[in-house]
């Protein structure tokens, strides 16, 4: 069987994508990445084949730094109306050549609409794959839903999720519809989008995030598959380097820090911040560059940079993990079994943050905008001294380990081809 991926966004967008093409090669299919160039090295490292899905997605968060930061949601879709036609008719060429001797499209949330119209176009099977829930249900709001102080009714949790998909869908329906007569030659589709069979849920959907984290639905049925986490596994032949185990093993296990794609205007201030809250706390930090370019220059002795950096690796060496609830880090914090701190920007990162808090495995989340060195010292000393958070994050890990996610979805996906 052959299968493509479309894989738009960040690498915690595009990595469990990844992993799960990389289960399916190991299983004997051919599999292929549509992504950005900026990730072209994961999926050929992978032994996966890459097509460019043109433009770079750290570019353009570099662009949007001052947004990002503020973590208005509806700003940053609003912002990327101007750009939306050219980046979705690239897509829709890109794809067109990706796709075309296909058995199977797979795609999540960044590539549901082009990946719905080549189905179209092609002839080719469709299946939705995302990283949260995207379903419509009863049991809880949207993950893209403001976050309320009171428990909302049923009717009104399904009804976020219907006006979250519009909210996605009316900001690039334009540019959809335009990519679909111009390059695919195609119908556009309907000015309320593409959900009606999805949502009522005629056909597979994978979600790969673990049911220990976010309880399956009552009201899902059977082809919403809950798998399990899609995490990379880390090759044999990988070596840390030799002065990093040298710090780890110089003294306690550290704190982690990192923000993964998620940029900021001032580094410099956010690395003072951070190592300022790591001093009141007595803790030891690894602290993560990411796009954001943190960490630079002189660093106190208890503090060590890194650039990007296999967290299935780092993170159960660690004290407790400090992130942007991205869904790709939050997993791999959870699998590992160490507390999360938590301070979401925008989009799902709130959700999964106040999902850990929740869950008791990390402190309440703390929103980039209000991000202090007291706030974030008081979040760290709680997540490395609360034995019961210690021991409940201990606990899930051990769960979400036991689960075979990867295995699982390819199992479906091969029922499915």
């Amino acid at each position: 069987m052959k299968v493509t991926f479309i894989a738009a966004g960040s690498r915690g967008d595009v990595q469990p994508y990844v992993a799960l093409g990389a289960g399916l090669r190991a299983a004997g299919h051919s599999v292929r990445i549509l992504a950005s160039q900026d990730f072209r090295g994961l999926v050929e490292d992978n032994g996966l084949h890459f097509t460019d899905l043109g433009g770079s997605t750290e570019s353009v968060a570099r662009s949007m730094e001052r947004m990002l930061e503020r973590g208005n949601f509806l700003e940053i879709l609003s912002s990327m109306g101007s750009s939306a036609r050219r980046l979705i008719a690239q897509a829709a060429v890109s794809g067109m050549e990706a796709c075309r001797d296909s058995d199977m499209i797979v795609a999540g949330l960044g590539g549901f609409f082009v990946g719905l119209a080549l189905s179209e176009k092609l002839g080719i099977r469709f299946v939705p794959a995302f990283v949260y829930p995207f379903t419509p249900t009863r049991d809880f709001p949207s993950v893209l839903a403001p976050s309320t102080p009171v428990r909302l009714p049923g009717w009104a949790n399904r009804l976020s999720h219907l006006l979250a998909q519009q909210m996605i869908w009316q900001t690039f329906r334009a540019a959809e519809n335009q990519a679909r007569r111009q390059v695919l030659r195609i119908p556009p589709a309907h000015f309320w989008g593409p959900f009606g069979a999805f949502n009522r849920g005629e056909g597979t959907v994978l979600y790969g995030y673990s049911r220990h984290v976010i309880p399956v639905p009552a009201d899902w049925n059977d082809s919403m598959r809950v798998t399990g986490f899609w995490q990379l596994v880390l090759s044999t032949a990988w070596v840390p380097p030799a002065e990093l185990v040298d710090f780890l093993e110089s003294g306690p296990p550290p704190v982690y820090i990192g923000f993964g794609s998620m940029t900021h205007r001032k580094p410099e201030e956010v690395t003072e911040m951070v190592v300022r809250a790591l001093a009141r706390t007595g803790q030891r930090g690894v602290l993560s560059a990411g796009w954001g370019g943190i960490g630079q220059g002189a660093l106190p002795k208890s503090v060590f940079p890194i650039g990007s950096f296999p967290h299935g690796w780092l993170f159960p060496r660690m004290a407790a993990v400090v992130h942007h609830g991205g869904a790709g880090t939050t997993a791999a914090g959870l699998q590992a079994g160490v507390p999360a701190v938590v301070t979401p920007f925008f989009g799902d990162q709130p959700f999964w943050g106040e999902r850990i808090h929740a869950l008791g495995v990390g402190p309440k989340p703390i929103p980039r905008p209000r991000l202090t060195a007291d706030n974030l010292a008081q979040a760290i000393t709680a997540a490395v001294s609360d034995s019961g958070m210690i021991g409940r994050a201990s606990r899930l890990g051990e769960l979400i380990r036991a689960e075979d996610g990867i295995g699982l979805a390819v199992e479906i996906l091969e029922r499915s081809g």
